[in-house]
Formats: structure tokens, sequence, C-alpha cells
């Protein structure tokens, strides 16, 4: 066991037996999870201006990334390297066999939210108002996107090649957009190349908190503040559908074979048939903003304020299980090799064991699902400075959890 992991002594319950390991060496929230495209990593962001990597196959703690002067908001993992965007208005790029910093990009002049690579560059999104274009390599700014009036919270990135063949975007055929969600209720489509913004998508009345592609169905869905899901043609820029039934924020999107997933601070998940717009269900049992969600293998994986992580089943909004033992909101999950980690603002990541959960007769065929690529979700709310939300709904009594420099750990309690 790592030195960061704590024992779970021996616990006879259920909910104990699940419950794997938690690993507490962050000294703040964390505030992202993510997982490599091999699954042999995983990387966490955290309050605490680090980010740690952990391999996935005995989970230990493998490098520490240390060198942003402030806290740390996103990360993306490539299988090599890793990138890392802060409060400290800069990006970083670590090798992830040694752990040390490859290149620093400065540019961005306020908090960077988002990072993206795709197509051979990294993108940037900051409150600054504008996203940014890099080098991996060189480190050197290729393009500023400037046009927004707010801060940048969301990214998404497609090839117009990736789209039906007889497609054109204002007139020109080929090339990589950008696409940007703000806080100024705009969501922008930029030509990569020249910086160019082909289309402004207006329609929300409120913060665009996340977005989500669907490149083959040539669709945007974005989230937002205004308590709709809004569905956009990327060819045309039109909007074709708005999904109205939550009544909070939505928080994060998940979309797959069909069927899009919406998390909301109203403490449901809605799935909706996407052709028709038709809501066909509604996960509860949430006490608190849904923050963050994964779909997987016909199971529904979500995280909430609550400090609860759950698992439903897609199909008959079963809930079949209850991840309890987090002390604040989760901010991140993912789901690998019948494990779930899951992260929270409580400074801890923790990881169950879900064998047991998935019945054949409810999994999807994986080869028949398509899931977005590029679907963000902004899974960070309350008191977590990076999302900078406010909860539509009652607010929890908390006082947050830290570790000090004994290791000690406050403790949250829920309303």
């Amino acid at each position: 066991m790592s030195p960061g992991a704590k024992g779970m002594g021996s616990g006879t319950s259920r909910r104990t037996r699940c419950l794997r390991s938690v690993y507490s060496g962050h000294r703040g929230g964390i505030n992202w999870l993510c997982l490599s495209p091999d699954g042999d990593h995983l990387l966490t962001c955290s309050e605490d201006g680090t980010a740690r990597l952990w391999k996935t196959k005995g989970l230990q703690c493998c490098a520490l990334l240390q060198g942003h002067d402030s806290y740390v908001t996103h990360g993306h993992l490539e299988n090599d390297v890793a990138y890392t965007c802060s409060a400290d208005h800069t990006v970083r790029k670590w090798d992830m066999a040694t752990g040390g910093c490859m290149h620093v990009f400065r540019g961005h002049t306020s908090i960077v939210n988002r990072v993206l690579v795709a197509s051979g560059c990294l993108f940037s999104g900051s409150y600054d108002r504008t996203a940014r274009c890099w080098s991996p390599d060189s480190g050197r700014q290729l393009q500023e996107f400037r046009g927004h009036r707010n801060g940048v919270l969301a990214l998404a990135h497609f090839s117009a090649q990736d789209l039906v063949p007889d497609y054109a975007l204002s007139g020109r055929e080929g090339g990589d957009f950008l696409v940007t969600g703000s806080t100024d209720c705009t969501v922008k489509l930029w030509l990569v190349p020249d910086g160019r913004c082909c289309h402004t998508l207006r329609g929300h009345q409120g913060a665009i908190l996340c977005m989500l592609l669907d490149v083959p169905g040539r669709t945007l869905f974005t989230g937002s503040r205004d308590h709709t899901v809004r569905c956009w043609d990327l060819a045309t820029g039109e909007q074709t559908r708005v999904l109205q039934d939550h009544q909070g924020s939505i928080i994060c999107l998940e979309f797959v074979n069909r069927h899009l997933y919406s998390g909301s601070t109203d403490r449901t998940v809605k799935c909706w048939m996407v052709a028709s717009g038709e809501c066909v269900r509604t996960y509860k049992s949430h006490r608190h903003t849904v923050s963050t969600l994964q779909f997987h293998e016909g199971v529904l994986f979500t995280g909430s304020a609550d400090s609860y992580a759950r698992a439903f089943d897609t199909t008959s909004g079963i809930l079949r299980r209850v991840f309890k033992g987090h002390k604040f909101i989760i901010n991140g999950l993912q789901v690998h090799d019948q494990m779930l980690y899951t992260v929270s603002h409580d400074c801890t990541m923790r990881v169950w064991d879900v064998r047991g959960l998935y019945k054949c007769d409810h999994c999807e065929d994986s080869e028949s699902r398509w899931k977005g690529s590029f679907g963000i979700g902004l899974s960070r709310v309350g008191r977590n400075r990076v999302g900078c939300l406010g909860f539509s709904n009652r607010p929890t009594t908390a006082t947050s959890t830290r570790n000090d420099q004994e290791g000690r750990e406050d403790t949250l309690e829920l309303d």
C-alpha cells in the first residue's frame, strides 16, 4: 500500500467491502480526475497547487507534479505526457516518466479553466475571455481566440473531415475547429488556423457550464445555468432543439447510444432521446447537486455534492449502489477495470470495487455505442473556486476538509 493510502480495517458490511483504498496525499481539495487513453495512469489536480500521477495497477503515486504557484484547475493525460492548468495563469506540460516539467505556457492573464489536446495542438480556455492554441513541443502560442465578453469555461474540438463528406463551413472545406463555451451565455466556433470566429451560437440565457460533441451526428450539446440543454447543428450553427425539464443549472453531460444524460443542481440526472427531445427517465435520490457522471456498460455512475457516489441501472432507473465515505463534494469519477475511482474536495481519492454491478441483460454492446470524445462537464461547484457557481438549492453547512501538517483530518457534515 502506498504512503498516501489508508487501510480499511476489518469491517464486514457490503459498503465497507466495496471500498478498497483511500488515498490522502493531497493537502487541498481535488478538482479534477482523468484517465490516460491506455488506462495505465490517473491524474489528480488539486487546490494544493500540485497534481499527482497514479498507476492504476497497484495504484501507487508514481509522480508528484510540482511547480504551479496556485491551485490546479484541470488536466489532460496522454500516454506519455500530462498537461495541467492553474489559477496562476499558466499551463504546464509534464514528463510522466520523470515527473519533470517540460514546458510552461505563458500568456493568459487570468485563471486557466480548461486544457484540451487535439490534432497535435494544445488548447486552453481562461477567465481572461480568451482561448489559446499552443505548440505542445515548443511551447509557442500559435493562435489567440478573442471575442467572448466573459470567461471561457468549456472547450471542444472537431475536424471538418470527421463530419459528412459534403460538409463545408462558411464556404471553406476542411480544417480544424475549436468550440468555446462562455459565461457570456454564448458558444463560439472558431477556425483554428486563422483564429476566425465562424459562428456565434446564441439562445442560452445563462452561463455555458458544459459541452459535448456528437461529431458523427453533426451535433453540439450545451448545458447552461438557464436550466436547459440545447442542441446545435455543427454545419449551420443553428439551434435544433431545446431540452427543458430540469429545475436547476446543467453541470455535466454524457452521450451514449443516442441517449443524452444531464446532471443538474436540481439533484437529478435526466435521460433524453436525442432524436425526439423527449425526457425518458429521471434518476433521483441525490440529496444535492449532481456534479459529475459517467456511463459504463449499462450502469450510470454519478457523483454529488452530498458527498456520495451512486450507481443506477440505466434501463430501469433503479439505484443499484451508494458509495459512502467522502466528506465533501465529489468533483470527478472514472471507471476502469471493474474499479470506480472518485475524487473529492475532502482531499482524498477513493477506490471502490464495482464487480457485481453489471448484468449481461442490462449491458449494451460496447461496439454499438458511441460516446462523444470531446465532452466536457463543469463538475466543480459550491466552495470549489474553479466553477464559481452557487447552488440553486438549499446550501450545505460544512467545514471544508483539509489535511494539516500532522496528517489529521477535520470532518464535514451534510444536512
